[in-house]
């Protein structure tokens, strides 16, 4: 066994013999740093407590904080810097929180059930979108009467305009809580139901996409298949079966999406990035954009000639719902941050985030934080890690420095707990030093095998920035999310501090609302 001292004082050196920006020897430009940071934040004494006219919520699926950690570091590389100095778009954000995900009955949570009170307000059982902790998985007859409403739909009661996006299909998990009730999160289409269940009236979810919220202005994302009837061809894999229409109850819900909206308005249906692209905002009332059969491309592997990217479609879809005077709600999902995770590929996963960090600040530069509050999070985190005594500015993906004191092999910076990159060679760990660890879609090392990594319970982080956002602050409760995106925009049940725009002025709006309601003739006793 190698001898521990050894490895020891080959950290240590290669410790010393890490790039240090030149900057940072300085004591000065600490202090300097710190100093900055601190009038920052002394500005934040001045709330912001207007009306938040527009609500954006950018979920980053399986974004736990060591996955936000080791994306700011591959974002900062990819700009030529170390990389631990840099800033992500929701680094800059002023509030910062911390949600308990676990479930009503999982101590480690799902995307149904998590996505079911971060929208809903409501906590609920894993696997069920849209009703509440008394239905149970899989059973039809404990869907009615356990119903919640998501604040998308309290957004529409308002006349706002709402939108949907996601990398994943239109009708996973966590976009269906916005708009669906079902007690399983697995029936896309009828043809993934059980008999008894459609037969009870149990409806699938694409199906309540297009009838329960009739009126949503956009929808984006992937999951054409579930939109057809079965054996219908995919419009752009129309030899590929896989891609095939899935539903047995023979509906286009494509076109009934078309017919039901009002005969004087556009709306708009692509399937590709170029047609997305040539969309003018001002001639489309509704759009929905469906780019793959089932999930969109990683990024990595994403044909940028027929998939759009997430702050492609996040672009066309706050231009066409900030037309709304009213103002508007949108939920933006970095949804293939937890299949990337899930499958162990860890490069697939952070460049996805990093693409979703890109939205976010595209996303600043589209709206106003005087009249937006914007709510970064994840609905839970995964068994991811980063560690091994990296030297600053280690490639993100790269080897840790010294092998292990125990089996004298190379280790990854990167690491799961578990999932399908457990792998022995001879009754080892596979030599990790002669494979090629930078591949997109390397697997991670892991400790136990699993075909499938799972999700970690740990509390995930809540980035706030906008209107109202300081509500967002310490540990909470998952559920109270959307309870205060609803109070800052005067919907839902708490609106008594709307009265004539008052929060729109800040703390002194109800002193002025105060004296507007005083007999003249008594003002002047007040100056």
């Amino acid at each position: 066994m190698m001898n521990p001292l050894l490895i020891f004082l080959v950290v240590e050196v290669t410790l010393t013999l890490a790039i240090i920006p030149e900057k940072e020897k300085s004591s000065q430009y600490w202090r300097d740093q710190a100093q900055q940071t601190l009038k920052q934040a002394l500005k934040l004494q001045k709330l912001n407590n207007n009306i938040a006219k527009n609500i954006i919520m950018f979920l980053g699926d399986g974004m736990g904080i060591s996955t936000v950690t080791a994306t700011r570091i591959l974002k900062g590389q990819l700009a030529n810097q170390p990389g631990e100095e840099y800033q992500l778009e929701m680094d800059k954000f002023p509030f910062v929180a911390l949600s308990k995900t676990y479930n009503t009955n999982a101590q480690v949570p799902d995307s149904a059930g998590t996505a079911t009170a971060y929208l809903c307000g409501v906590k609920a059982n894993e696997g069920t979108v849209g009703v509440n902790a008394a239905a149970v998985r899989g059973l039809c007859n404990t869907t009615k009467g356990n119903e919640v409403e998501s604040i998308l739909k309290w957004a529409k009661a308002e006349g706002k305009s709402v939108g949907v996006v996601t990398t994943t299909r239109v009708n996973h998990a966590t976009p269906s809580a916005a708009y669906a009730h079902c007690v399983n999160r697995d029936w896309y289409s009828d043809a993934e139901m059980p008999v008894e269940a459609v037969s009870m009236g149990c409806k699938d979810i694409a199906r309540q996409l297009m009838e329960n919220i009739p009126d949503i202005e956009v929808i984006m994302g992937g999951g054409r298949k579930y939109m057809y009837p079965k054996n219908h061809s995919d419009e752009e894999y129309p030899t590929d079966e896989k891609a095939n229409g899935t539903r047995l109850d023979g509906l286009n819900l494509i076109n009934i999406w078309k017919e039901k909206k009002p005969k004087n308005k556009v709306a708009t249906y692509v399937w590709n990035r170029n047609q997305l692209l040539a969309i003018k905002e001002q001639e489309v009332d509704y759009l929905m954009g469906l780019f793959e059969p089932i999930d969109m491309m990683y990024e990595l592997d994403r044909d940028n000639q027929t998939d759009p990217s997430l702050p492609e479609m996040v672009n066309a879809a706050i231009r066409i719902l900030r037309k709304n005077s009213k103002g508007f709600f949108l939920l933006v999902e970095g949804g293939r941050i937890d299949h990337g995770h899930h499958e162990g590929k860890a490069k697939q996963a952070l460049y996805e985030a990093v693409e979703m960090d890109k939205a976010i600040t595209l996303a600043g530069t589209l709206t106003s934080e005087e009249d937006t509050l914007t709510v970064v999070t994840a609905d839970h985190s995964h068994v991811f890690t980063m560690g091994g005594y990296t030297v600053r500015g280690n490639p993100i993906f790269g080897l840790a420095p010294a092998v292990s004191d125990v089996d004298r092999l190379s280790y990854t910076a990167i690491l799961y707990g578990n999932g399908p990159g457990f792998k022995l060679v001879n009754g080892l760990r596979e030599n990790v030093s002669t494979v090629d660890i930078t591949n997109r879609n390397y697997l991670a090392q892991s400790a136990v095998p699993l075909k499938q990594e799972t999700h970690g319970g740990e509390d995930v982080a809540v980035f706030s920035k906008g209107p109202m956002a300081h509500l967002l602050h310490g540990v909470h409760e998952q559920n109270y999310i959307p309870h205060v995106m609803a109070y800052a925009s005067c919907i839902g049940q708490n609106k008594d501090h709307c009265i004539s725009g008052m929060a729109s002025h800040g703390p002194m709006a109800s002193l002025s609302l105060a004296f507007t309601l005083l007999p003249l003739s008594l003002l002047h006793l007040l100056f």
